[in-house]
């Protein structure tokens, strides 16, 4: 299946979007409505967050102070660089998270005498200051504590839940999620794509041993913070009544690590949040402004759209600052269950759409808005309901009645996701059906036609560009140092881009369009994906 990106080149405001080969195009006008809520407003609220944390341990400064100077410096290169500033700083961020991550490892379990010693003293860390009234099991580990696959009843993560609940968040997140999306049609072609997504998931193998265990080990070193269970020792140790998880790693950090090395885990921490946060002000200023804005204003400039992509991304900064206080209480303070439960509640309807949009032509427009409409409602509720009456904790449960609150978010999330199903297919079946010269290379059934496919609608985007290309060259003026400056923090052009011939247009629509791969790096990307695949199964099987 091929993928089109149009690019509009501009520093700090690159907006890739899909064009004619989405796979979802019949949707996709739709989509972000959905997705903003669901990707931007929450990963950003949950990565401001967990860098104030950081900020706050290793600093002592105010929650909200930690955020606005996080904030600030984000902004501050997203908005001048765009997103190609965004990819650099994200690859060389990687490089200095991994090597910093390995050192932290390695001083957490030579602290603790190695791996099966580890595995002892956390099921013996239980803390010093424990209230009569409180049950036990809110104070000691799990029996289950270092299996993947737990009790489909009582466990905290239940296995049916695990392989199908997470794998219906994951195919959102991965195949819908902008900030994932744009990366990949920003590639060179399309053996880059996947040698990108296959890169990723060995990365992903990585946090199990990076951030997990040294978690773990952080509750074995600092058992009376990390597993305080009393309201009033956790609200003097990290300032929230329901539990001091969240700090277990910036602590160990902090603790453990020696000076030059801590300041080196610091930059770590925060290059991994701020990598985070510059994906999501980017992605939220293109999905505003080229799925939104240019509905309301379909001859709107360039400079018009840059600005209104920054003014969005302010009010999502907002947003998400008021937000802070439901995060530090919710999921009993663990960030974690706090944004797996949220996209529980939300992604599953777009996660259907996708799916079905892939392997049932007979999907359509009306079917995927109105099944996305139903399905964010539903989702809605079961959120709403449950920040009304409050997560609560092992101390203190939630009074939200159980009819709504007692069904797991992983379970909640396929539950949510058949009906969505439902809900598509039954609508689609009722309304007019999509003609298949639309669809051709869009759907399963229909990915290796070779007849041309027409679009169901054109851009309603023009840019205005007529009236600019009219100028003459005496009417345009050099700017001053000033102007050249502004035009340069705020991401315009400074100068007019040369004109395309019809030949030019058209070589560069075969470029984007193409699909073709060299046999040997498709192969060898293939090899890699098949391989990862076997890693993935050995370590479910070594762990479950």
């Amino acid at each position: 299946m091929a993928l089109c990106a149009r690019v509009h080149k501009g520093r700090g405001g690159d907006h890739a979007r899909i064009s004619e080969e989405t796979v979802w195009r019949a949707a996709y006008p739709y989509l972000p409505l959905c997705a903003i809520p669901v990707s931007l407003c929450v990963h950003q609220n949950l990565y401001m967050f967990a860098g104030a944390i950081f900020i706050n341990q290793a600093l002592g400064l105010n929650i909200y102070l930690a955020v606005f100077l996080l904030l600030l410096i984000t902004a501050l290169y997203t908005v001048t660089g765009g997103l190609a500033a965004v990819i650099y700083t994200d690859t060389l961020q990687t490089i200095i998270m991994v090597v910093g991550s390995f050192i932290l490892m390695g001083f957490a379990f030579d602290k603790v005498g190695g791996y099966e010693n580890f595995k002892d003293q956390y099921m013996n860390a239980i803390p010093s200051v424990i209230n009569p009234n409180i049950s036990s099991q809110c104070y000691t580990p799990r029996a289950d504590s270092f299996h993947i696959f737990r009790d489909p009843i009582k466990g905290d993560l239940p296995w049916p839940g695990l392989i199908f609940g997470l794998t219906i968040q994951a195919a959102w997140y991965w195949c819908t999620d902008q900030v994932i999306v744009q990366r990949c049609l920003s590639a060179k072609n399309l053996s880059h794509v996947k040698a990108g997504c296959i890169l990723c998931g060995y990365l992903k193998l990585l946090p199990m041993f990076l951030m997990v265990f040294p978690g773990m080990i952080s509750r074995v070193l600092y058992t009376d913070v990390i597993a305080c269970v009393d309201p009033e020792e956790c609200q003097r140790y990290c300032g929230t009544s329901v539990g001091c998880t969240n700090i277990a790693y910036p602590k160990l950090v902090v603790d453990l690590m020696p000076n030059g090395l801590r300041g080196l885990m610091l930059s770590v921490m925060l290059a991994s949040l701020m990598s985070s946060l510059t994906s999501i002000f980017n992605s939220a200023s293109t999905l505003f402004t080229m799925d939104i804005y240019t509905k309301m204003r379909p001859k709107a400039k360039e400079k018009e759209l840059m600005i209104a992509g920054r003014l969005f991304m302010l009010v999502l900064i907002g947003v998400s600052i008021a937000w802070i206080p439901i995060v530090q209480s919710a999921q009993s303070g663990q960030l974690f269950d706090y944004i797996q439960s949220i996209t529980s509640y939300l992604a599953p309807p777009i996660a259907a759409v996708f799916t079905l949009a892939i392997f049932c032509k007979r999907v359509n427009e009306a079917g995927a808005f109105y099944g996305l409409c139903f399905g964010l409602l539903v989702g809605l509720s079961r959120m709403i309901t449950e920040f009304a009456y409050g997560t609560g904790s092992c101390v203190q449960p939630s009074k939200c009645p159980a009819i709504i609150c007692g069904v797991h978010y992983l379970y909640f999330a396929i539950i949510l996701f058949a009906v969505s199903c439902v809900a598509i297919l039954a609508i689609s079946l009722m309304t007019k059906p999509i003609d298949d010269k639309h669809l051709y290379r869009l759907c399963w059934s229909l990915r290796n036609s070779t007849e041309e496919r027409i679009d169901l609608e054109v851009d309603d985007w023009t840019g205005d560009q007529d009236s600019s290309s009219m100028e003459t060259e005496e009417e345009r003026e050099e700017p001053g140092c000033f102007k050249k400056a502004y035009n340069w923090f705020c991401g315009f052009d400074q100068g007019e881009a040369p004109k395309l011939t019809k030949e030019e247009e058209a070589e560069l629509k075969m470029k984007l369009t193409d699909t073709s791969e060299k046999p040997i790096w498709r192969n060898v990307v293939n090899a890699n994906a098949i391989i990862l695949l076997a890693v993935c199964v050995f370590f479910h099987g070594f762990f479950g």
